[in-house]
């Protein structure tokens, strides 16, 4: 039996493989995960994915499952107690934009009825699909994340520059950016 032909970045690693395989590219539509992925890929600015993926568990565990009405309840004791934690990513500005985006993320919920109405807008609702052969044709971000990046700036949140709104947009399936050649690409699964 052949071994699955998948994307270029998938390592080895087998979080990163069950992330690929299972995970990236498949459509969200759960408010607390959606904003699991929004933190996540905020954290992860300057570091690689696989370090959060490891670390991920334990996210969830000190960061309340991702409740954002826990979340932006935490205060500066909270903050410090977080921040003495070597199983998460000890930046304070990292962990404090988890509370603004907390808050702003209820803000949106109360506008749009739920995360989800909202974020998905952006892509009219629809994942786009990609059809890239190589890696190196992967956009860093699109006129889609940088829309989005725009609004929810506006909206009160931070670490969610284009790129970052990018990498959350293929996590949270909004983007299919599987290679033609992956076997997680739709037109692979005809």
């Amino acid at each position: 039996m052949s071994e699955r032909r998948r994307c270029e970045w998938a390592e080895n690693d087998p979080l990163y493989l069950a992330y690929h395989d299972e995970e990236w590219g498949v459509p969200v539509h759960d408010d607390r995960r959606l904003f699991e992925m929004l933190c996540l890929e905020g954290a992860q600015a300057g570091l690689s994915w696989l370090t959060i993926l490891r670390k991920r568990a334990h996210y969830r565990t000190v960061f309340d499952g991702f409740d954002p009405a826990r979340v932006a309840r935490y205060d500066e004791a909270k903050v410090a107690m977080l921040l003495a934690d070597p199983g998460i990513v000890r930046n304070r500005l990292k962990v404090e934009a988890f509370i603004r985006n907390a808050r702003a993320f209820l803000e949106v919920q109360a506008e749009f009825g739920s995360f989800d109405a909202y974020i998905w807008r952006f892509v009219d609702g629809a994942p786009i699909v990609n059809r890239w052969r190589t890696l190196q044709e992967l956009p860093a971000q699109t006129p889609e994340s940088a829309a989005m990046s725009k609004d929810l700036r506006r909206r009160g949140f931070t670490f969610v520059g284009p790129t970052i709104c990018y990498a959350f947009m293929q996590a949270c399936g909004l983007v299919n950016d599987h290679l033609v050649s992956c076997f997680r690409h739709p037109d692979s699964m005809r």
